[in-house]
Parts: C-alpha cells; structure tokens; sequence
C-alpha cells in the first residue's frame, strides 16, 4: 500500500430508515426495519413482491438545486437523491471547490441500475399514446450521466469515472478513488453510489430469478419487517430498495495541509473477478479478495475487530461468504454485521450505505446488529443477534459482491 493513504472527510446517506444520518443511525442502533409495503407502483394481482425499502420524499426548500425547475428535466430519483448526499457530505468534510480546487477534485460517484425508469415511463407513453420519447429520457438512463450531473453541481473537474459493478458499485468507487490518488491524480474524490430500483420489470426481473424475497399467503403481518434474514436458516431472497452514500476522500496530505478533520482511512482494499458464474459467488476468488484486502493493509487477519457483510440473504450467497470467512479467520472470526437486514438491497448503493454505517460504528465503537436472525448450523458465525453490541473498532473488513462475479473488499482504519 502506497504512503500516501486515503482519508475519510465527509459522508452522507440516504436509506429506508431515513432521509438524515441522525435518524438512520438511531434507527440502526436499535435495529429497528426500514422494510414496508412496496408502494412505489400499482401492484397487480399476482405480482411477487410485495415489501420493499422504500426512501421517503425530501423536503427540497432548502435545497435550491433541487427545485422542481431545476429537476424538470430529470426525472428519476437516482439524480435528486445523489446530489443531495454528495452536497452534505462536502458540507460536512469543510471542503470548498474553488477554481484552483477544481481540477484536482475527481469524481467517481455511480449507480448500477441508473434510470431505467425514465425509459420505461417513455416506452409506455410511446404505446399508450403514440408519443415520441421526451428529449431527455436517454440522458437520464445514462448511468454515468449521475456522476455528470454531480461534478456540475460541484464544479468538479479532475477525472471522472462511473464503475459499474453491479451491487459492489459503491465499494468500486472508493477503491478506483483511492487509485485516483495514489497516482496523485486528484487530491480529493467524490465517491459513492445510487439506485433506486423499484420499476416493475427490474424488481419481477430478480423475483423470476429466485434472487427477491416473494411473498408467501402463510406470512403474518410482520412479513415486512422480518423478511430479509441475512446468515438464517429460514433466508429466502434479498429485499429490494432505495438508496445512496456517497464518501469523500482525500490525499492524508491534502488533509492534514488544510485543516480537515479525519479520523478513519482506507488502509486496504481487493478487487477479484469470479470468472464462474453470472450470479452464483465462487469461493475461491472471493476468499482471496477478502484475504488481499486484509494483506493489502499491511496487517493480518486477527486484527480485523468486525466485518460489515454483503449478507443478501441468499442461499447460495450467504453460504459462500461464510465458508470464505472461515478460510480466511479459522476459528477465529469476528463479530459479522448485516445490515441489509434492516434496510434492504439498495445494489450498487448498498455497498456505500453500508461503508458509511460501518464507519459510523468505528467513530461511536457500536457493531450493528443482524436482526431476524435464526441460526443456521451450515453459516457459525457471531452476527451480533442479540441487539447493538459495544466494540471498539480499529479495523473493520467490509465485504461486497455483485452480480457478474464482481468481488470487492475495503478495510477501513480507525485513527487514534
């Protein structure tokens, strides 16, 4: 790893449990589900899915770049919502992109789904009335056009990127961030990641393939709530939602030279490819990414204090990651937090959220529970169960996996 470490200066999110950081983190302290009813379309009879996490509407008064003029134009969510996380988490890090900033700012903020919406709204206009599509529909189904429209927000003009990694995206961006600086390409990066998946034909898309979580008429009235049980014995499928995080890094340099406060750092990271499978994980390389990620850091394993999982709650998936735990830690693996559990599969967003609650748990020494957690005597590992756990937290491994057989692995630094 290069001496020249990342540092984390600024972060904010959006997710079911809330619009805010405050409530998220007070919600997740207490494990409290963000999962409710899907409402985002007209359900018909039949259709699968039936729950979702859904994120609540924004009061954009104090957002004038978020008027209804401004997004006119731009009419899936994924764009509202990734400004709005990328303006407070600059506000929060006290960075100003002046002019002479500017071309030293990168971006590498995306989606994986991007706005498919936009399209499937064009398509259906063009049936039901015989009307061409509105001028801007491609524009919005661009997924890199999200990290567009955040460097014009910004007036970032260093290097920008769009990884795409399906639901690893999130953690991509960070590690092709961390890439920026190194090659001292950029002194800060705008990272992170969008999706706000819940169109009609994406979330029946992953029903059909046994990926979403389908509702049974044997469920109780707490189906919402429960349905997403990353590591138990009963799992059936990943709950699908909303949501964004974005992540600014900067050069340890820059930081320090400008007064920011920082108290994590990137201290390693992986990237592996399957070459498997299109859906299916593979032990094998997945095992390895966790075990470079750990390697990269210039630590070993048994200083890895906690792991933030993927954990989607798939059969298959969940088994992988847990066999993949014990090659790498033996008998000695830490306690693993799943917060997909309480907010869903926001795809590649997921990932970001997720980094962003595992470093608030290092910043408040808090692990996360795992909640609807029955054990499952295949998957032995300590998921925090029992409700937030008070651990402090040094090193914390987080595990991400997308579709394609896309494996990415970061491990954060708490700074004394």
């Amino acid at each position: 790893m290069s001496s020249k470490k990342p540092v984390i200066v600024g972060y904010d999110a959006v997710s079911p449990l809330g619009t805010d950081m405050e409530t998220q983190w007070t919600k997740a302290v207490r494990g409290e589900s963000g999962i409710s009813n899907l409402t985002r379309f007209e359900l018909t009879e039949g259709f699968p899915v039936r729950i979702a996490g859904q994120v609540d509407e924004i009061d954009v008064a104090p957002y004038p770049f978020l008027s209804p003029r401004k997004l006119a134009l731009w009419p899936s969510p994924i764009f509202k919502y990734a400004m709005l996380v990328v303006h407070r988490a600059l506000q929060k890090s006290s960075i100003e992109i002046s002019p002479e900033l500017s071309p030293r700012v990168a971006v590498t903020f995306s989606s994986a789904v991007g706005g498919q919406d936009a399209v499937l709204k064009a398509d259906r206009r063009m049936i039901a009335e015989n009307k061409l599509p509105p001028p801007y529909t491609n524009p919005n189904s661009c997924i890199n056009m999200v990290g567009g429209k955040v460097s014009i927000l910004t007036n970032a003009t260093g290097p920008i990127t769009s990884p795409v990694s399906a639901c690893a995206t999130g953690v991509a961006s960070m590690i092709i961030g961390a890439m920026l600086l190194e090659r001292d390409q950029a002194d800060v990066v705008i990272c992170g990641a969008v999706d706000f998946p819940l169109v009609e034909p994406i979330v029946a898309g992953f029903a059909t393939m046994n990926g979403a979580y389908c509702s049974k008429h044997s469920d109780g009235p707490d189906e919402a709530r429960t349905a997403c049980r990353p590591f138990s014995a009963d799992r059936r499928g990943f709950i699908v939602s909303e949501g964004a995080g974005c992540v600014i890094i900067a050069s340890e340099q820059f930081a320090a030279a400008h007064g920011l406060d920082y108290q994590i750092e990137i201290a390693g990271w992986s990237m592996t490819s399957d070459a498997h499978h299109f859906v299916a994980p593979h032990l094998k390389t997945v095992t390895r990414c966790i075990a470079q990620s750990i390697e990269d850091s210039g630590i070993s394993a048994r200083d890895i204090d906690a792991v933030s999982a993927h954990a989607a709650s798939t059969k298959v998936g969940d088994k992988v990651e847990h066999d993949a735990l014990k090659a790498v830690f033996g008998d000695a693996v830490p306690p693993v937090s799943a917060n997909k559990s309480f907010i869903g599969h926001a795809m590649g967003a997921s990932s970001a959220v997720e980094s962003i609650f595992a470093m608030q748990g290092m910043l408040n020494s808090i692990l996360l529970p795992t909640i609807n957690y029955s054990p499952d005597p295949e998957i032995t590992l300590d998921c925090v169960p029992e409700g937030a756990r008070r651990v402090d937290q040094e090193y914390v491994l987080k595990n991400s996996f997308g579709f394609g057989g896309f494996n990415a692995c970061i491990v954060f630094h708490r700074l004394a």
